[in-house]
């Protein structure tokens, strides 16, 4: 759909076609104009990519139908996220030996890997961590995402749609066991995150906290295909943005509990058999209030190795015991993180830009001593 076409009413046309046809979805194009296919900056390939509709064979096969975004759909991604690219991301990871060093040397350079990490507010590590994985390694991790991000219907009820077709080009698929099996027997790089959309829309007080299932629900089929697991953290969501209103306070709002029941009322229930407060997450907006950008902190942790322990995670008690170790080393991985940004000199914006004024745009901005 066009935002500046004066020969059309396409708004109008795209809401009747929608309507009648049962496999359409409609992407808003605000600022191009009846010839959109001519104008520059449009590439209706990235379009397909996003809305899911590239095919390899009559069946939807959301492993094999992928397509990696070309460098310059990897450029627009970044751009589209203007406030994210002022954290001036520092990356760390573990070297076999237990060694910390700046930079994805620590990271295998060939799969199956399962990295599973904490799920920040509103996913805002999302799009850093995979671009800048995918830039600095050429590893393009796929990631398990939540099936409303892939539901037609739920575009429908967002303003913008732009950051469903984003995950879908970095790659994300719907988290099946199915796919989670086709991506490690492919040996793929697999982002999971335990905590899923209980982490994302997290309450007032409750960043950096996990919300794991108690099953380990990933240990024995990383194991089935000796992936490595890597766990990994990330911190900065405090220094981007407060949380203004929570599911809590969205509650108590009139009328709130109409769009709660649209929102929720055709989703898919993942862990409806899990106990507590991960059971049946409902999905809601979050109303946050942005900050002046600080810093985002990712660390990856030392590989765990499954390969030649495939009888022993098969039994219950050594499978929880290795998910119990993987959590345990995330929460570490956070806790180093929280504490070491203390000590950078550059964890605020002003002294970053100071340094990028004197050594140039590209410049990397040192941080703390490893």
């Amino acid at each position: 759909m066009h935002g500046y076409d004066v020969l059309l009413p396409s708004r109008e046309e795209a809401q009747r076609l929608q309507s009648m046809l049962e496999n359409c979805r409609v992407r808003h194009f605000r600022d191009n104009g009846h010839t959109i296919l001519l104008e520059g900056g449009f590439d209706i390939v990235t379009t397909i990519k996003g809305a899911e509709y590239y095919r390899r064979s009559s069946q939807t096969d959301f492993i094999a139908d992928y397509l990696p975004p070309t460098p310059s759909e990897l450029k627009k991604i970044l751009d589209s996220f203007g406030i994210l690219n002022f954290a001036n991301l520092v990356m760390l990871s573990t070297l076999p030996d237990g060694k910390i060093v700046r930079g994805l040397a620590g990271l295998p350079e060939e799969g199956p890997v399962v990295l599973v990490g904490y799920h920040m507010l509103m996913a805002l590590e999302l799009v850093p961590l995979v671009a800048g994985v995918l830039s600095s390694t050429g590893i393009n991790l796929r990631g398990l995402g939540h099936p409303f991000l892939f539901n037609k219907y739920s575009e429908q009820l967002l303003p913008e749609s732009s950051l469903f077709d984003v995950c879908r080009i970095l790659g994300a698929v719907p988290v099946t066991t199915f796919n989670f099996y086709k991506l490690l027997s492919e040996k793929h790089f697999v982002l999971l995150y335990p905590g899923g959309a209980r982490e994302v829309l997290h309450r007032k007080g409750e960043e950096y906290k996990l919300f794991w299932p108690e099953q380990p629900e990933f240990v024995r089929m990383a194991s089935r295909f000796g992936a490595k697991i890597i766990p990994f953290g990330v911190v900065g969501e405090d220094d981007i943005c407060d949380v203004l209103l929570d599911y809590n306070d969205l509650l108590k709002l009139p009328f709130y509990d109409i769009m709660d029941k649209k929102l929720n009322k055709d989703s898919v229930k993942l862990r409806a058999d899990c106990t507590g407060e991960i059971q049946n997450q409902p999905i809601h907006p979050m109303v946050v209030l942005p900050k002046v950008p600080g810093r985002f902190y990712f660390i990856f942790g030392k590989p765990i190795e499954t390969r030649g322990r495939e009888m022993e995670l098969t039994e219950k008690e050594n499978a929880q015991h290795m998910y119990l170790h993987v959590k345990s080393e995330v929460e570490n991985c956070i806790k180093y993180l929280k504490e070491k940004r203390e000590e950078d000199p550059y964890r605020s914006i002003l002294p970053r830009l100071l340094y990028q004024a004197v050594h140039g745009h590209n410049a990397e901005i040192p941080t703390f001593e490893l």
